[in-house]
């Protein structure tokens, strides 16, 4: 893999692309200890949804299911990753930090990666049980 440029806060500049493959090249190229978050990040989300679908845009790793949208993303920053539930305002607790979308919740990892992962796990879950994100509200 040739070098990956890090824009702002060590986020991976990755070229948009559909698959694992994508998102499995962000996770390599995120510096550190952020390294060691995408990859748990990763694994709990293909544990709590079985056959997730998965792209890279925004140079921001997404996933979804099939049919009904994408419910999660998640990037760099110094202190922390962000993980945006694009439909957050939707789960049971909400994810704590809101967002200037109606819509979005987000969460926090911080530098030492601990976290609560079952209630991430249950959050990715309800997530995925609820129509998601489309590219028709961005305009594509």
């Amino acid at each position: 893999m040739s070098e990956v440029k890090l824009l702002s806060g060590g986020n991976p500049q990755i070229p948009k692309g559909d698959g694992d493959a994508p998102v499995q090249a962000y996770i390599a190229a995120m510096p550190g200890w952020k390294h060691d978050v995408g990859v748990k990040l990763d694994k709990l989300i293909e544990a709590a949804v079985p056959g997730v679908q998965k792209m890279v845009r925004w140079n921001t790793p997404m996933y979804g299911v099939e049919g009904q949208g994408w419910f999660l993303g998640y990037h760099c920053f110094n202190r922390y990753v962000k993980v945006s539930f694009f439909r957050g305002t939707a789960l049971d607790p909400m994810p704590p930090v809101e967002s200037k979308d109606a819509n979005t919740r987000y969460f926090h990892v911080p530098e030492d990666g601990i976290f609560d992962e079952v209630q991430f796990s249950d959050w990715v879950k309800q997530a995925a049980a609820i129509p998601g994100w489309t590219f028709a509200e961005k305009g594509k």
